[in-house]
Protein backbone atom coordinates (compact mmCIF):
# COMPACT_ATOMS: atom_id res chain seq x y z
CA UNK A 1 0.00 0.00 0.00
CA UNK A 2 1.38 3.47 -1.25
CA UNK A 3 2.89 5.96 1.25
CA UNK A 4 1.41 8.46 -0.14
CA UNK A 5 -0.79 10.87 1.39
CA UNK A 6 -4.49 11.62 0.01
CA UNK A 7 -3.71 12.96 -4.03
CA UNK A 8 -5.51 16.51 -4.64
CA UNK A 9 -7.85 15.18 -7.13
CA UNK A 10 -9.32 12.21 -5.65
CA UNK A 11 -13.29 11.98 -5.09
CA UNK A 12 -14.16 12.34 -1.77
CA UNK A 13 -13.16 9.55 0.02
CA UNK A 14 -15.34 7.39 3.27
CA UNK A 15 -13.36 7.83 6.44
CA UNK A 16 -13.41 5.99 9.98
CA UNK A 17 -11.48 8.53 12.60
CA UNK A 18 -9.49 6.74 15.74
CA UNK A 19 -8.45 9.10 18.65
CA UNK A 20 -6.24 6.74 20.71
CA UNK A 21 -6.46 7.97 24.01
CA UNK A 22 -2.88 7.02 25.72
CA UNK A 23 -2.93 6.06 29.93
CA UNK A 24 -1.55 8.85 31.78
CA UNK A 25 -1.73 11.48 29.04
CA UNK A 26 -1.09 14.85 30.10
CA UNK A 27 -3.92 17.21 28.44
CA UNK A 28 -6.09 19.96 29.24
CA UNK A 29 -9.11 18.71 27.08
CA UNK A 30 -10.41 15.76 27.08
CA UNK A 31 -10.69 12.43 24.58
CA UNK A 32 -13.96 13.42 23.38
CA UNK A 33 -12.87 16.94 22.52
CA UNK A 34 -9.74 15.58 20.73
CA UNK A 35 -11.75 13.11 18.68
CA UNK A 36 -14.50 16.52 17.47
CA UNK A 37 -11.08 18.24 16.40
CA UNK A 38 -9.75 15.23 14.52
CA UNK A 39 -13.27 14.91 13.13
CA UNK A 40 -12.86 18.31 11.65
CA UNK A 41 -9.49 18.15 10.17
CA UNK A 42 -10.62 14.90 7.98
CA UNK A 43 -13.91 17.00 7.05
CA UNK A 44 -11.15 19.82 6.48
CA UNK A 45 -9.43 17.58 4.22
CA UNK A 46 -13.20 16.77 2.37
CA UNK A 47 -13.18 13.13 3.90
CA UNK A 48 -16.29 11.89 4.22
CA UNK A 49 -16.49 10.97 7.91
CA UNK A 50 -18.32 7.29 8.57
CA UNK A 51 -17.46 6.55 11.99
CA UNK A 52 -15.50 7.83 14.57
CA UNK A 53 -13.97 6.11 18.16
CA UNK A 54 -11.65 6.90 20.78
CA UNK A 55 -9.37 3.97 21.21
CA UNK A 56 -8.17 3.53 25.25
CA UNK A 57 -4.80 2.54 24.98
CA UNK A 58 -3.26 0.89 27.98
CA UNK A 59 -0.01 0.42 26.65
CA UNK A 60 1.57 0.91 22.87
CA UNK A 61 2.15 -1.85 20.91
CA UNK A 62 5.31 -1.07 19.11
CA UNK A 63 4.22 -3.31 15.66
CA UNK A 64 1.15 -1.56 15.47
CA UNK A 65 0.41 1.25 18.32
CA UNK A 66 -3.43 -1.06 19.29
CA UNK A 67 -3.35 -4.30 20.35
CA UNK A 68 -4.65 -7.16 18.55
CA UNK A 69 -8.14 -7.09 19.69
CA UNK A 70 -8.33 -3.27 19.01
CA UNK A 71 -6.91 -3.57 15.46
CA UNK A 72 -9.34 -6.63 14.65
CA UNK A 73 -12.41 -4.06 15.65
CA UNK A 74 -11.45 -1.10 13.82
CA UNK A 75 -10.72 -3.84 10.55
CA UNK A 76 -14.67 -5.12 10.92
CA UNK A 77 -15.57 -1.25 11.27
CA UNK A 78 -13.98 -0.69 7.88
CA UNK A 79 -15.65 -3.12 6.41
CA UNK A 80 -18.78 -2.44 7.69
CA UNK A 81 -18.75 1.41 6.78
CA UNK A 82 -16.39 0.55 3.49
CA UNK A 83 -14.10 2.96 4.47
CA UNK A 84 -11.13 3.92 2.24
CA UNK A 85 -9.05 5.71 4.64
CA UNK A 86 -8.51 5.19 8.64
CA UNK A 87 -7.37 8.53 10.45
CA UNK A 88 -5.35 8.06 13.36
CA UNK A 89 -5.10 10.90 15.74
CA UNK A 90 -1.16 10.27 16.75
CA UNK A 91 1.93 10.01 15.39
CA UNK A 92 2.54 6.50 13.92
CA UNK A 93 6.08 5.27 12.80
CA UNK A 94 6.31 4.44 9.31
CA UNK A 95 6.43 0.38 10.94
CA UNK A 96 3.36 0.73 12.58
CA UNK A 97 1.60 2.47 9.81
CA UNK A 98 2.59 0.00 7.23
CA UNK A 99 0.98 -2.81 9.44
CA UNK A 100 -2.15 -1.28 9.85
CA UNK A 101 -2.24 -0.54 6.15
CA UNK A 102 -2.15 -4.41 5.63
CA UNK A 103 -4.34 -5.25 8.81
CA UNK A 104 -7.25 -3.03 7.78
CA UNK A 105 -6.54 -3.38 3.89
CA UNK A 106 -6.86 0.43 3.78
CA UNK A 107 -5.01 3.81 3.44
CA UNK A 108 -3.83 4.86 6.90
CA UNK A 109 -2.87 8.35 7.55
CA UNK A 110 -1.58 9.80 11.08
CA UNK A 111 -1.87 13.05 12.64
CA UNK A 112 0.94 14.61 10.93
CA UNK A 113 0.49 13.47 7.39
CA UNK A 114 -3.37 14.73 8.01
CA UNK A 115 -2.45 18.06 8.59
CA UNK A 116 0.70 18.44 5.88
CA UNK A 117 -2.10 16.94 3.39
CA UNK A 118 -4.33 19.97 4.72
CA UNK A 119 -1.55 22.61 4.68
CA UNK A 120 -0.39 21.64 0.93
CA UNK A 121 -4.07 22.25 -0.46
CA UNK A 122 -4.32 25.54 1.40
CA UNK A 123 -1.33 27.04 0.77
CA UNK A 124 -1.54 29.81 -1.53
CA UNK A 125 2.29 32.06 -2.17
CA UNK A 126 5.56 30.85 -3.62
CA UNK A 127 6.95 30.51 0.10
CA UNK A 128 3.97 28.82 1.80
CA UNK A 129 3.80 25.94 -1.05
CA UNK A 130 7.96 25.69 -0.97
CA UNK A 131 7.14 25.44 3.35
CA UNK A 132 5.10 22.93 3.22
CA UNK A 133 6.39 20.90 0.44
CA UNK A 134 9.94 21.37 3.18
CA UNK A 135 7.86 19.65 5.65
CA UNK A 136 5.92 17.14 3.78
CA UNK A 137 9.10 15.66 2.25
CA UNK A 138 11.07 15.58 5.78
CA UNK A 139 8.00 13.76 7.00
CA UNK A 140 8.31 11.20 3.64
CA UNK A 141 11.98 10.84 4.11
CA UNK A 142 11.24 8.27 7.16
CA UNK A 143 8.92 6.39 5.21
CA UNK A 144 10.61 5.57 2.49
CA UNK A 145 11.27 2.11 3.81
CA UNK A 146 7.28 1.08 2.94
CA UNK A 147 7.26 3.23 -0.48
CA UNK A 148 9.24 0.30 -1.97
CA UNK A 149 7.82 -3.16 0.13
CA UNK A 150 6.50 -4.09 -4.02
CA UNK A 151 10.19 -5.00 -4.49
CA UNK A 152 10.76 -6.78 -1.70
CA UNK A 153 10.43 -10.23 -3.96
CA UNK A 154 13.19 -8.99 -6.27
CA UNK A 155 15.77 -8.65 -3.84
CA UNK A 156 19.15 -10.62 -4.61
CA UNK A 157 21.97 -8.88 -6.45
CA UNK A 158 25.75 -9.60 -6.62
CA UNK A 159 26.08 -10.70 -3.05
CA UNK A 160 28.13 -6.93 -1.90
CA UNK A 161 25.02 -4.83 -2.07
CA UNK A 162 21.31 -5.31 -1.35
CA UNK A 163 19.44 -5.79 -4.36
CA UNK A 164 17.20 -3.55 -6.54
CA UNK A 165 14.75 -2.42 -3.77
CA UNK A 166 17.10 -1.49 -1.56
CA UNK A 167 18.93 0.39 -4.17
CA UNK A 168 15.68 1.62 -5.26
CA UNK A 169 15.37 3.56 -1.56
CA UNK A 170 18.24 4.37 -1.46
CA UNK A 171 18.29 5.74 -4.69
CA UNK A 172 14.98 7.77 -3.54
CA UNK A 173 16.57 9.31 -0.53
CA UNK A 174 19.27 10.62 -2.57
CA UNK A 175 16.88 12.24 -4.88
CA UNK A 176 14.93 13.44 -1.74
CA UNK A 177 17.75 14.95 -0.18
CA UNK A 178 18.58 16.57 -3.40
CA UNK A 179 15.32 18.58 -3.79
CA UNK A 180 15.35 19.19 0.23
CA UNK A 181 18.49 20.92 -0.38
CA UNK A 182 16.72 22.90 -3.83
CA UNK A 183 14.02 23.54 -1.41
CA UNK A 184 16.03 25.15 1.40
CA UNK A 185 17.97 27.21 -0.93
CA UNK A 186 14.80 28.62 -3.08
CA UNK A 187 13.49 29.63 0.54
CA UNK A 188 16.40 30.82 2.20
CA UNK A 189 16.05 33.26 -1.48
CA UNK A 190 12.32 34.40 -0.93
CA UNK A 191 12.78 35.00 3.14
CA UNK A 192 15.80 37.44 2.16
CA UNK A 193 12.96 39.24 -0.37
CA UNK A 194 10.35 39.08 2.55
CA UNK A 195 13.16 40.63 4.78
CA UNK A 196 13.91 42.93 2.81
CA UNK A 197 10.31 44.17 2.56
CA UNK A 198 9.79 43.95 6.07
CA UNK A 199 12.79 46.04 6.09
CA UNK A 200 11.24 49.00 3.82
CA UNK A 201 8.15 48.52 5.94
CA UNK A 202 9.76 49.34 9.29
CA UNK A 203 11.54 52.34 7.62
CA UNK A 204 7.63 53.73 7.84
CA UNK A 205 6.83 54.64 11.21
CA UNK A 206 3.01 52.45 11.77
CA UNK A 207 3.29 50.46 14.71
CA UNK A 208 2.91 46.46 13.44
CA UNK A 209 0.35 44.43 15.01
CA UNK A 210 0.12 40.70 14.48
CA UNK A 211 -3.38 37.86 15.08
CA UNK A 212 -2.54 34.68 16.54
CA UNK A 213 -4.99 32.30 18.08
CA UNK A 214 -5.99 28.82 17.61
CA UNK A 215 -7.22 27.43 14.34
CA UNK A 216 -10.73 28.21 13.83
CA UNK A 217 -10.53 31.46 16.36
CA UNK A 218 -11.94 33.79 14.47
CA UNK A 219 -8.68 35.29 13.31
CA UNK A 220 -9.38 36.00 9.52
CA UNK A 221 -13.32 36.93 10.14
CA UNK A 222 -11.75 39.88 12.64
CA UNK A 223 -8.88 40.73 9.95
CA UNK A 224 -11.77 41.74 7.81
CA UNK A 225 -13.72 43.40 10.31
CA UNK A 226 -11.00 46.07 11.21
CA UNK A 227 -9.25 46.49 7.63
CA UNK A 228 -12.59 45.90 5.58
CA UNK A 229 -10.31 43.28 3.65
CA UNK A 230 -11.84 40.12 2.08
CA UNK A 231 -9.61 36.95 3.26
CA UNK A 232 -10.73 33.59 3.37
CA UNK A 233 -12.72 33.43 6.19
CA UNK A 234 -14.87 29.92 6.65
CA UNK A 235 -15.89 27.90 9.42
CA UNK A 236 -13.33 25.36 9.37
CA UNK A 237 -9.80 24.38 10.14
CA UNK A 238 -7.10 25.77 8.82
CA UNK A 239 -8.98 28.18 6.30
CA UNK A 240 -5.78 31.04 6.89
CA UNK A 241 -2.41 29.71 5.84
CA UNK A 242 -0.41 32.13 4.25
CA UNK A 243 0.10 35.49 5.92
CA UNK A 244 -1.68 38.64 5.13
CA UNK A 245 -0.70 42.06 5.46
CA UNK A 246 -3.29 44.91 5.24
CA UNK A 247 -3.22 48.77 6.19
CA UNK A 248 -5.61 49.43 9.44
CA UNK A 249 -6.60 52.69 10.76
CA UNK A 250 -6.79 53.49 14.86
CA UNK A 251 -9.11 55.68 16.23
CA UNK A 252 -7.00 59.22 16.10
CA UNK A 253 -6.83 58.36 12.23
CA UNK A 254 -3.27 57.02 12.78
CA UNK A 255 -2.58 53.80 10.38
CA UNK A 256 -1.14 50.52 11.58
CA UNK A 257 0.17 47.04 9.77
CA UNK A 258 -2.41 44.39 10.82
CA UNK A 259 -0.85 40.60 9.73
CA UNK A 260 -3.16 37.33 9.55
CA UNK A 261 -1.64 34.28 10.47
CA UNK A 262 -1.68 30.69 10.32
CA UNK A 263 -4.20 29.39 12.86
CA UNK A 264 -1.99 26.84 15.79
CA UNK A 265 -3.69 23.47 16.39
CA UNK A 266 -2.47 21.43 19.80
CA UNK A 267 0.28 19.41 18.81
CA UNK A 268 1.05 21.13 15.80
CA UNK A 269 3.98 18.75 14.22
CA UNK A 270 7.63 19.81 14.57
CA UNK A 271 8.01 19.34 10.86
CA UNK A 272 6.00 22.29 10.57
CA UNK A 273 7.01 24.35 13.42
CA UNK A 274 10.17 24.96 12.12
CA UNK A 275 8.78 25.33 8.27
CA UNK A 276 6.73 28.14 9.12
CA UNK A 277 9.05 29.88 11.68
CA UNK A 278 10.16 32.05 9.08
CA UNK A 279 6.01 32.95 8.09
CA UNK A 280 5.61 33.66 12.17
CA UNK A 281 8.35 36.07 12.25
CA UNK A 282 5.34 38.25 11.56
CA UNK A 283 4.62 37.68 15.07
CA UNK A 284 8.14 38.18 16.31
CA UNK A 285 8.09 41.52 14.89
CA UNK A 286 4.62 42.93 16.24
CA UNK A 287 4.79 45.85 18.45
CA UNK A 288 1.51 44.15 19.47
CA UNK A 289 0.18 41.11 19.58
CA UNK A 290 -4.14 39.74 19.25
CA UNK A 291 -4.37 36.37 20.81
CA UNK A 292 -7.89 35.72 19.27
CA UNK A 293 -9.59 33.44 21.70
CA UNK A 294 -12.81 31.11 20.55
CA UNK A 295 -14.88 32.36 23.84
CA UNK A 296 -18.08 30.40 22.97
CA UNK A 297 -16.15 27.16 23.30
CA UNK A 298 -15.43 24.46 25.82
CA UNK A 299 -11.86 24.47 24.93
CA UNK A 300 -11.02 27.67 24.86
CA UNK A 301 -8.92 27.80 27.85
CA UNK A 302 -6.68 24.69 26.47
CA UNK A 303 -6.69 26.09 22.89
CA UNK A 304 -4.99 29.04 24.49
CA UNK A 305 -2.48 27.15 26.40
CA UNK A 306 -1.75 25.36 23.26
CA UNK A 307 -1.18 29.04 21.56
CA UNK A 308 1.52 29.97 24.57
CA UNK A 309 3.04 26.18 23.71
CA UNK A 310 3.31 27.24 19.77
CA UNK A 311 4.93 30.78 20.50
CA UNK A 312 7.49 29.37 23.01
CA UNK A 313 8.58 26.77 20.65
CA UNK A 314 9.01 29.94 18.44
CA UNK A 315 11.30 31.50 20.80
CA UNK A 316 8.41 34.37 21.42
CA UNK A 317 8.68 35.06 25.18
CA UNK A 318 5.10 36.49 26.21
CA UNK A 319 6.47 37.99 29.10
CA UNK A 320 8.26 40.77 27.41
CA UNK A 321 5.31 41.44 24.58
CA UNK A 322 2.64 44.04 24.42
CA UNK A 323 -0.26 40.89 24.14
CA UNK A 324 -4.31 41.76 24.21
CA UNK A 325 -6.39 38.66 24.79
CA UNK A 326 -9.42 38.86 22.63
CA UNK A 327 -12.72 37.17 23.10
CA UNK A 328 -13.92 36.42 20.16
CA UNK A 329 -17.07 35.38 19.23
CA UNK A 330 -19.26 36.82 21.90
CA UNK A 331 -22.65 36.51 19.60
CA UNK A 332 -22.54 32.68 20.55
CA UNK A 333 -22.14 32.95 24.35
CA UNK A 334 -25.79 32.18 25.98
CA UNK A 335 -27.31 35.73 26.72
CA UNK A 336 -27.64 34.75 30.21
CA UNK A 337 -23.87 34.65 30.51
CA UNK A 338 -22.77 37.62 28.59
CA UNK A 339 -22.84 40.23 31.11
CA UNK A 340 -20.46 37.54 33.56
CA UNK A 341 -18.43 36.92 30.94
CA UNK A 342 -17.87 40.99 30.09
CA UNK A 343 -16.96 41.51 33.56
CA UNK A 344 -14.53 37.93 33.55
CA UNK A 345 -13.28 39.71 30.41
CA UNK A 346 -12.31 42.57 32.21
CA UNK A 347 -10.43 41.32 35.31
CA UNK A 348 -8.65 39.53 32.95
CA UNK A 349 -7.54 42.62 31.14
CA UNK A 350 -8.94 40.93 27.29
CA UNK A 351 -11.52 42.39 25.12
CA UNK A 352 -14.58 41.17 24.30
CA UNK A 353 -15.95 40.76 20.77
CA UNK A 354 -17.86 39.30 18.07
CA UNK A 355 -15.56 39.85 14.52
CA UNK A 356 -19.24 38.57 12.78
CA UNK A 357 -21.25 41.45 14.62
CA UNK A 358 -18.56 44.04 15.27
CA UNK A 359 -19.48 44.72 18.62
CA UNK A 360 -16.13 45.39 20.65
CA UNK A 361 -13.78 45.97 17.66
CA UNK A 362 -13.83 49.61 18.77
CA UNK A 363 -12.90 49.35 22.04
CA UNK A 364 -9.87 46.71 20.76
CA UNK A 365 -9.04 49.50 18.12
CA UNK A 366 -8.50 51.99 21.17
CA UNK A 367 -7.06 49.29 23.40
CA UNK A 368 -4.71 48.70 20.42
CA UNK A 369 -4.10 52.59 19.93
CA UNK A 370 -2.95 53.02 23.83
CA UNK A 371 -0.65 50.13 23.85
CA UNK A 372 1.70 51.50 21.02
CA UNK A 373 1.03 55.35 21.99
CA UNK A 374 3.02 54.57 25.07
CA UNK A 375 5.80 57.24 24.24
CA UNK A 376 6.23 60.41 26.25
CA UNK A 377 5.15 63.81 24.05
CA UNK A 378 6.81 65.93 22.45
CA UNK A 379 6.79 69.36 22.00
CA UNK A 380 7.75 70.14 17.92
CA UNK A 381 8.09 73.54 16.49
CA UNK A 382 7.49 74.49 12.69
CA UNK A 383 8.31 77.93 11.53
CA UNK A 384 6.09 79.13 8.84
CA UNK A 385 5.48 77.46 5.50
CA UNK A 386 6.09 74.01 6.60
CA UNK A 387 2.47 72.25 6.60
CA UNK A 388 4.12 69.08 5.25
CA UNK A 389 5.48 68.90 8.46
CA UNK A 390 2.79 69.07 10.43
CA UNK A 391 0.90 67.09 7.85
CA UNK A 392 3.12 64.36 8.53
CA UNK A 393 2.97 64.59 11.87
CA UNK A 394 -1.05 64.09 12.08
CA UNK A 395 -0.33 60.65 9.78
CA UNK A 396 2.35 59.66 11.50
CA UNK A 397 2.09 60.56 15.25
CA UNK A 398 -0.75 61.17 17.73
CA UNK A 399 -1.14 65.15 17.88
CA UNK A 400 -2.60 65.92 21.59
CA UNK A 401 -2.23 70.27 21.24
CA UNK A 402 -1.65 72.75 18.43
CA UNK A 403 -1.26 76.28 18.95
CA UNK A 404 -0.88 78.33 16.13
CA UNK A 405 1.96 81.42 16.74
CA UNK A 406 1.55 85.33 15.48
CA UNK A 407 4.43 84.55 12.77
CA UNK A 408 2.77 81.95 11.28
CA UNK A 409 4.68 79.31 13.00
CA UNK A 410 2.74 76.55 14.77
CA UNK A 411 3.29 74.61 18.27
CA UNK A 412 2.57 70.74 18.43
CA UNK A 413 2.24 68.64 21.81
CA UNK A 414 2.55 64.95 19.99
CA UNK A 415 3.27 60.99 20.33
CA UNK A 416 5.63 60.40 18.21
CA UNK A 417 7.54 56.43 18.52
CA UNK A 418 11.53 56.90 18.65
CA UNK A 419 11.99 55.44 15.13
CA UNK A 420 8.72 58.24 13.81
CA UNK A 421 10.36 60.99 15.73
CA UNK A 422 14.27 60.03 14.18
CA UNK A 423 12.59 60.05 10.46
CA UNK A 424 10.68 62.97 10.96
CA UNK A 425 13.84 64.91 12.28
CA UNK A 426 15.63 63.73 9.17
CA UNK A 427 12.88 64.21 6.46
CA UNK A 428 12.25 68.16 8.72
CA UNK A 429 15.27 69.55 9.67
CA UNK A 430 14.00 73.01 9.88
CA UNK A 431 10.95 71.85 12.45
CA UNK A 432 12.88 72.09 16.62
CA UNK A 433 11.84 68.73 18.22
CA UNK A 434 12.00 68.97 22.44
CA UNK A 435 11.53 65.69 24.33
Amino acid sequence: MSSKLIEREAPPQGAIIVHPEREGRASARGPDARLEEAVGLAQALDLQVRDALVAPLRRMTPATLFGKGKVAEIADLRHAHEADVIVVDDALTPVQQRNLEKAWDAKVIDRTGLILEIFARRARTREGRLQVELARLSYERSRLVRTWTHLERQRGGFGFMGGPGETQIEADRRLLADRIGKLKRELAEVRRTRNLQRGARQRHPFPAVALVGYTNAGKSTLFNRLTEAEVLAEDMLFATLDPTLRMLKLPDGRPAILSDTVGFISELPHELVEAFRATLEEVREADVILHVRDIASEETDAQAADVRQVLERLGIDLEDRKLIEVWNKADLVDPEHRSELAGDARRAGAVLVSAASGEGCEALLETVAALVDEAAPVEVHTPAGEGAAIAWLYRHGRVLERESEPDGGVHLTVKLTAQAQGQFEQLFPHAEVRG
